[in-house]
């Protein structure tokens, strides 16, 4: 049995500011480089072989922060875009009311809140799951079937994606599904990648 660690990144300083992120490169906030610290005193004594994380410093910082006060050596590791934030294309920059005031608030909880209607130039989580799902089947499920312990550093609706091709949710649960900062999750998966079990450390 392999164990899948799923950890979504502190809060980032756009979080902070309310503001749509996506793939704009911002750091954590201070209170997310906290989160990332409780993080890792949740991995202490884990036993993780290989870390995957998007190319993004808030997901990379996290998972370096955690690792280190988890005590955890350098492991194996591997960056892909793959696993990126969803692109929220033209809201990204702007704070949630700027873009009310621009598109009207029941426009924006659409793109926010529906599973395959994109923002202007950017995802929907049906897209950001057409990234994800293919990326971990062919790069990060071979390595768990080997017999290795992992852990994911990425962003909410990536991970919402996943988790939702794990639990088997439909495009409503997934919805109602939210993925909290500095969490670390644990998913037990059997010699063929099947769940076992979840739990948040």
């Amino acid at each position: 049995m392999s164990e899948l660690i799923l950890l979504r990144h502190g809060q980032s300083q756009w979080n902070l500011e309310n503001r749509f992120t996506g793939w704009v490169d911002v750091p954590l906030s201070p209170k997310g480089e906290d989160e990332a610290r409780k993080a890792g005193e949740k991995l202490k004594g884990r036993p993780i072989d290989e870390v995957f994380t998007s190319v993004l410093k808030r997901a990379i910082d996290t998972t370096d922060l955690a690792l280190e006060v988890a005590g955890i050596g350098a492991r194996p590791t591997t960056r892909d875009a793959a696993l990126n934030e969803r692109m929220y294309g033209d809201l990204q920059g702007l704070n949630k009311a700027e873009a009310a005031k621009k598109w009207g608030d029941e426009q924006i909880k659409i793109w926010r809140r529906s599973y395959d209607t994109p923002p202007p130039g950017g995802e929907s989580l049906a897209d950001t799951a057409a990234r994800v799902i293919p990326y971990w089947e062919s790069r990060i499920l071979p390595r768990l079937k080997a017999g290795k312990n992992v852990l994911i550093g990425a962003h909410g609706n990536s991970l919402r994606s996943l988790v939702m091709h794990l639990d088997g949710l439909t495009k409503d649960e997934v919805l109602k599904l939210e993925i909290p900062t500095g969490a670390p999750l644990l998913y037990d998966l059997d010699a063929d990648g099947r769940v076992k079990g979840k739990r948040y450390l």
